[in-house]
């Protein structure tokens, strides 16, 4: 068993995985997360608190929307892969997700990046496999991308990460990113101002951060397409119905919490295209 501490970087990397579990137990006609629930197996930790919070509508709705921007992600991973198999697959800021062996055609490779003692707990629970690295990185630090062959492509996506970043840091990375890796992709879930507004009185609170306007949010793609010249495209679709749409499968709560992702807090999926 390996042992998660209260009130540390281990803790808010099972969140998610948590999340998933849940879906997968509650959802399971939606998504099946074997691998979650594995991992939660492992753990020694009481997952009752979480559970319960988990367990309420508003709960679940959320066990709904990490599972939900998994599959989207790892949608436009395999959309990338049927014209570059060769590619480098890379999950940026990956915590405990598995998105790369979920999409793992065979002939790709799988970068996974997050912090050191990310990666160290990582380690432990989610060891490399065959064609796969977990690299120990600030994804500020730009040596990061020294590591990644992108010979025959390369695919980057990031899963509830650019919330905790500065506007300015996620252009200044997608600048580099598309110089560096010309003829690629990123792809990333986003809200709006409003939305990033709403966690200010969670985890952005808890994080220590209370200048929200400077936090990176997305009203519109357009936004994003004026950033640089390197980019060829800036696509988005709906978070929650833009891949798969969910909305006949969930309950009348939940269809309400959807389409208030969808217009009030503009929850999307972006890809972003490299020239």
């Amino acid at each position: 068993m390996y042992h998660i501490e209260k009130n540390t970087v281990q803790e808010t990397l099972i969140i998610p995985l948590f999340g998933r579990k849940v879906c997968s137990e509650h959802f399971p006609h939606l998504f099946k997360d074997p691998e979650a629930e594995r991992i939660c197996s492992m753990l020694d930790y009481d997952f009752a608190e979480k559970g319960k919070k988990m367990e309420s509508a508003v709960g679940l709705f959320g066990a709904l929307e990490v599972a939900q921007r998994q599959y989207d992600l790892a949608w436009e991973v395999k959309d990338y892969l049927k014209s570059h198999p060769n590619a480098a697959v890379v999950n940026l800021g990956c915590g405990l997700d598995d998105t790369f062996r979920k999409c793992d055609n065979g002939t790709c490779k799988g970068y996974n990046i997050d912090m050191p003692d990310v990666i160290t707990v990582r380690n432990e629970l989610l060891p490399a496999v065959d064609r796969e690295k977990n690299l120990a990185y600030d994804l500020n630090d730009e040596r990061w991308m020294d590591e990644i062959d992108s010979s025959h492509g390369a695919v980057f996506f990031a899963s509830g990460v650019f919330y905790y970043f500065k506007t300015e840091a996620v252009r200044e990375l997608f600048q580099k990113m598309a110089k560096k890796f010309s003829g690629g992709v990123v792809v990333f879930d986003s809200c709006n101002q409003r939305g990033a507004k709403m966690m200010t009185k969670t985890w952005l609170k808890e994080a220590g951060i209370s200048d929200v306007n400077a936090l990176f949010s997305v009203e519109d793609k357009s936004e994003i397409e004026a950033w640089s010249n390197d980019f060829a495209a800036v696509n988005a679709r709906s978070y929650m119905r833009g891949y798969r749409d969910i909305y006949n499968e969930v309950s009348f709560f939940h269809k309400l919490m959807i389409k208030f992702c969808d217009r009030l807090v503009k929850m999307q999926i972006i890809k972003v295209t490299f020239k």
